[in-house]
């Protein structure tokens, strides 16, 4: 599809014997490939469609609507190519429950809910699927002549902004990161309220809070994005946590490369900051 000023692609990869995930490609028009690349990862809602200009009916929109303000297109618009991937549980990689109702009278769990309690039974998380994932997206990013993957970044918001968190923490191609609407701590926001079971890893608490998961990513440069009054990742956590992480990043001597942007708002994608950060720092 022929945006103007970029051109948006649709792909379906295989990333396991059983998986195809939908990807939206976009290319900026501008500038001379291979361009350099953000894997953009949405958080929960209706899916890859709410951060490339669709709705959910995939109409074409054009004005950045809702929390996640078209994040992906914007990215595009700086000169990045960007890869959109359908995450796992959400839009059109969504499980049908509605049978549960209808024969036996439960109630349909989410498909994110499902997803995650089969993978806890089989020894796994949700968090595990979508990290592999991202490793897949990589693999086939660096096939492309129009995509400079030495410089590859990523970010993403809520569920993406974890998505974003644990990719970076496991793959060292991700050469500088955003996460908007997540990093804090998990003591206060993950373990502290209601968040989708999809966030949770068996485990994980073994090896430390967020702060220490952190040093996976040092001393790639990291931007944490944060409301002021986000409800359900609250800011005097975050500024608590990317403390620390700045703690972590000196030990690499690298404690300038943990940036913020606190902005007045709720839960939210701001790219006041974001934007140029990875322009800077790819």
């Amino acid at each position: 599809m022929d945006k103007g000023d970029y051109v948006r692609e649709k792909w379906l990869l295989r990333t396991s014997a059983h998986t195809l995930m939908p990807v939206y490609i976009l290319v900026p028009k501008q500038g001379a490939a291979p361009h350099p690349v953000v894997v953009a990862f949405h958080g929960h809602g209706y899916g890859v469609k709410d951060i490339v200009g669709l709705w959910e009916d995939g109409a074409e929109r054009d004005t950045p609507d809702g929390y996640h303000k078209d994040f992906g297109v914007a990215l595009c618009r700086r000169g990045f190519v960007v890869a959109a991937p359908e995450i796992s549980c959400f839009g059109e990689r969504q499980t049908d429950f509605s049978y549960l109702n209808t024969v036996i009278g439960q109630e349909a769990p989410s498909t994110c809910d499902h997803t995650a309690k089969l993978a806890f039974h089989l020894g796994g998380s949700a968090v595990g699927l979508r990290a592999h994932d991202a490793r897949k997206l990589i693999d086939y990013l660096e096939t492309r002549s129009d995509v400079d993957a030495d410089r590859l970044g990523a970010m993403g918001i809520s569920g993406g902004g974890m998505h974003t968190f644990f990719s970076t923490c496991t793959d060292p191609r991700i050469k500088a990161c955003v996460i908007s609407g997540y990093y804090s701590t998990f003591k206060d926001s993950i373990l502290a309220m209601h968040h989708c079971t999809c966030n949770f890893v068996p485990g994980l608490w073994q090896f430390g809070e967020m702060y220490d998961l952190v040093g996976l990513i040092a001393p790639r440069p990291l931007l944490v994005e944060a409301g002021t009054r986000d409800p359900i990742f609250p800011i005097a956590a975050v500024q608590q946590s990317v403390a620390r992480a700045r703690d972590v990043y000196d030990v690499f001597g690298a404690a300038d490369q943990v940036e913020t942007d606190y902005f007045e708002g709720r839960h939210q994608i701001s790219g006041r900051r974001a934007y140029d950060f990875l322009w800077e720092k790819l």
